[in-house]
């Protein structure tokens, strides 16, 4: 019915010259690459279902709506526009001269009339989904919830509609699409359950094994235990290095399998994984163990697919980039951007995987880093993959955030005791605690001179350090003065996001190999925060600049993390005396309240159990934290976003704000059942806050894909190019990439391009890309 507009005259000029079926000099003939995109050919169907239905009563009439405003082009329109104009009748009650209504239908041949009248006159949409939205209603829900629920459910449909259309094209025009994709042909899960136990098997047998291993394989029987559960929302509260990623895989395959032998079948499990730096290691840990190589030596991905921004066309076969379209694998590795991107982004090609959330098993890996203008959308839209579409979620983490707890109570998380997969929480992490946390918060604060004083005396201590500072600025200030010191027999590393992802994650294996080798020199690490999330390394101390409580329990996840050591390991909070946070709002009001804490901490320590990153720490970390952040979990949008101060939540439900303005036009209520501004809110929502721009570095083999970009014949079809050209690339805030243009050492690849790569004297081979020329320096380390 959306193809219905092709049938008119216009539209199939428009095609026949497209196709040269029409010469450019016979009559009928059109430019049709000016036209592309600008003939409406989606309005017909949705008039003809809207005039159907409309009037034959309030149930057809919102299903009437449903199947009207889809459009598998743009993606959901406004119903209400913010300014409270109705842009979903305005587009119901287009001209024929402009929607091609009448046009079209006496255009198609009379099987085709036949057909159109069948699928109007058949009941089964209205008798289906009319139970669909009716059941979305959960106790307690208001009016805003509930119809926030809706929404979901139509974008679900749109998704289930956008999938299916470019599944049909796609392997009409390429046949051999079909045959290489998965088509939800899947090993069966007993057969993926065999072989994690195969591992399970082999790691429990270790001689070498120690109390920490015992303790990893004690989470992971009880994930076991836990996987004949119903399906639902279950938390797994475990303490950084205690095996969250195998235990939370042993409970989603047996969860599956158990599942798969009634009715409630589970088709896939998400990996949801908050930043692309640890992604691939998680992807590949599962992947060595779920498939074998073919005769080639590569992984056939039948099981294990990943889905981010850095893959490079090397890694990226044309079979798994047909598979990441619409999520076709029974695991599935991604990020938290592309999972919210599914449920609220904007266009289509994200929304297109949404409906493969259903019947799933979706783990959040590190759920505490959910942004948290997106708490109030996050928690609805969990509450609706589960009630909803039959999804089971894993919330991990070290340290739970209070999504249980959020106000106004509509809008939480409800989570019992019974729902914690591990029941022995204190106890776990009172026999998992693996360091000591010293507080050395002073009056003044440190300068970076006694921090590099602390490293070394912590180098001779423990054999390692690593330093954790909240900025990119801290890190090099740092990294300075411990090398101004010259402290003998070193290997002094830095990390920060000043550094593309290659150079990244050739420092880190750098590092990993200085630290398991027995004869290699003293290592210390400084780093921004980028290496606390998921990232398998293993220091004897740590010193962690001042932050939210959060991130320094993350931290100490990075020390004596398989428990190694002879006694704890040491990790030191330390507050800078000169460190700007001030446009750096999440790890401010974290630094604010880790104060608090740490205060009441030196007062009262029985409260938190002497723990200072133990569970009743975290709590009343999260209490503090969230109540001053309230106000915020709605997603907050201003007038330079949406036209006028509103958030998100509402625009996608009640749409309150868009409805005064429409009552004050037309003095009456909208007819329609459902008045979101979809497009408008879609259009608003990012996920990440600060908008930053790619630019290509210097580094390894980037000056060599640099070369390359710049002498392309056909950019636009250097596909894999462009893409390799992501983990040699640097994010630059604007004020940044325009004062480096503005010196004239930022260049664009090829006029037009919108590709830019930056001066080769710019960019570090210790630091990553500097504001000032670094051409000829000696670097400290090889």
């Amino acid at each position: 019915m959306h193809d219905l507009g092709k049938a008119s005259d216009k539209f199939q000029k428009y095609l026949l010259s497209g196709e040269g079926l029409i010469a450019p000099d016979e009559d009928g003939y059109v430019d049709h690459k000016a036209m592309k995109g600008k003939i409406d050919h989606s309005t017909a169907g949705a008039q003809v279902i809207y005039n159907h239905l409309w009037n034959k009563g309030p149930e057809e009439r919102l299903v009437g709506q449903v199947l009207s405003f889809a459009s598998h082009h743009s993606g959901l329109i406004d119903c209400l526009l913010p300014s409270g104009e109705d842009d979903f009748t305005r587009r119901m009650e287009k001209a024929e001269e402009n929607a091609h209504v009448n046009e079209a239908f006496a255009n198609l041949g009379e099987q085709e009339k036949l057909t159109v009248n069948g699928l109007l006159s058949d009941e089964t949409l209205v008798k289906e989904l009319i139970p669909k939205f009716k059941s979305l209603k959960e106790a307690g829900d208001l009016p805003d919830t509930q119809t926030f629920k809706c929404g979901l459910l139509i974008r679900f449909l749109l998704s289930c509609l956008l999938d299916a259309d470019r599944l049909n094209t796609a392997d009409f025009e390429f046949p051999s699409n079909e045959r290489i994709r998965n088509n939800n042909n899947y090993p069966a899960w007993e057969t993926l359950v065999e072989r994690l136990n195969g591992k399970i098997n082999e790691f429990e047998s270790k001689a070498d094994r120690n109390e920490v291993d015992e303790l990893r394989s004690q989470v992971s029987q009880s994930c076991l235990d836990f996987s004949t559960k119903p399906k639902g929302i279950y938390q797994l509260t475990v303490p950084t290095g205690g095996g969250k990623t195998f235990a939370s895989l042993r409970f989603a395959l047996n969860h599956a399998t158990y599942h798969s032998q009634t009715d409630n079948k589970i088709d896939r499990v998400f990996y949801i994984i908050p930043y692309t730096s640890i992604i691939d290691q998680n992807a590949e840990e599962v992947r060595k163990i779920m498939e074998d190589k073919d005769k080639n030596g590569k992984y056939p991905n039948n099981v294990v697919l990943e889905h981010h921004s850095n893959l490079t066309p090397d890694e990226e076969s044309r079979r798994q980039n047909l598979l990441s379209e619409n999520w076709d694998a029974p695991i599935v590795f991604t990020t938290q951007v592309q999972f919210l991107e599914a449920l609220f982004g904007s266009g289509t090609r994200s929304a297109r995987r949404m409906h493969q959330l259903a019947n799933s098993v979706i783990i959040f890996d590190e759920i505490q880093t959910i942004p948290i203008r997106c708490v109030h959308m996050f928690n609805i839209a969990i509450r609706f993959l589960v009630h909803t579409c039959g999804a089971t979620v894993v919330l991990c983490t070290a340290t739970q955030p209070l999504l249980d707890k959020v106000e106004p109570i509509q809008r939480v998380l409800k989570i019992q005791p019974e729902q914690k997969i591990i029941p022995y929480e204190k106890e776990l992490f009172k026999k998992l605690k693996r360091v000591e946390v010293f507080d050395q918060t002073k009056v003044g604060g440190w300068d970076e001179e006694e921090v590099a004083e602390l490293a070394d005396q912590q180098l001779r201590e423990n054999g390692n350090v690593l330093i954790i500072v909240n900025t990119k600025t801290s890190a090099r200030a740092l990294y300075q003065a411990i090398a101004d010191r010259k402290i003998p027999c070193i290997h002094l590393y830095h990390l920060s996001t000043n550094m593309c992802p290659a150079h990244r994650l050739k420092v880190l294996n750098k590092i990993k190999g200085k630290l398991k080798s027995k004869i290699a020199k003293p290592v210390i690490c400084v780093s921004t925060q980028l290496i606390e999330a998921g990232v398998d390394i293993d220091f004897g101390s740590v010193i962690r600049y001042l932050a939210g409580m959060d991130s320094i329990a993350q931290a100490a996840g990075r020390c004596n993390r398989n428990g190694k050591m002879e006694s704890l390991g040491n990790v030191w909070i330390v507050n800078p005396k000169k460190e700007n946070t001030d446009k750096l709002t999440d790890i401010k009001i974290g630094i604010e309240k880790a104060e608090r804490i740490l205060s009441e901490f030196k007062e009262h320590p029985e409260t938190f159990e002497n723990d200072r990153i133990g569970l009743e720490t975290m709590e009343a970390y999260y209490r503090y934290y969230f109540y001053e952040r309230k106000g915020e979990m709605c997603y907050l949008v201003d007038k330079t976003v949406v036209g006028q101060d509103d958030n998100l939540f509402n625009i996608l439900s009640t749409n309150t704000i868009a409805l005064d303005n429409y009552k004050i036009i037309n003095t009456a209520l909208p007819e329609t059942p459902f008045i979101q501004s979809f497009k408008t809110a879609s259009k608003a929502f990012r996920v990440i806050d600060n908008m930053t721009q790619g630019v290509v570095v210097p580094f390894g083999e980037g000056e060599e894909i640099i070369k390359d970009l710049c002498e392309a014949k056909d950019l636009e079809k250097q596909y894999g190019l462009i893409k390799k050209a992501q983990r040699y690339s640097v994010n630059m805030f604007p004020y940044q990439f325009r004062e480096l243009a503005k010196i004239n050492v930022i260049y664009e690849v090829q006029e037009g391009a919108g590709i830019y790569y930056l001066d080769k004297q710019y960019y570090d081979k210790m630091f990553g890309w500097s504001d000032d020329p670094v051409n000829g320096m000696e670097f400290l380390n090889a």
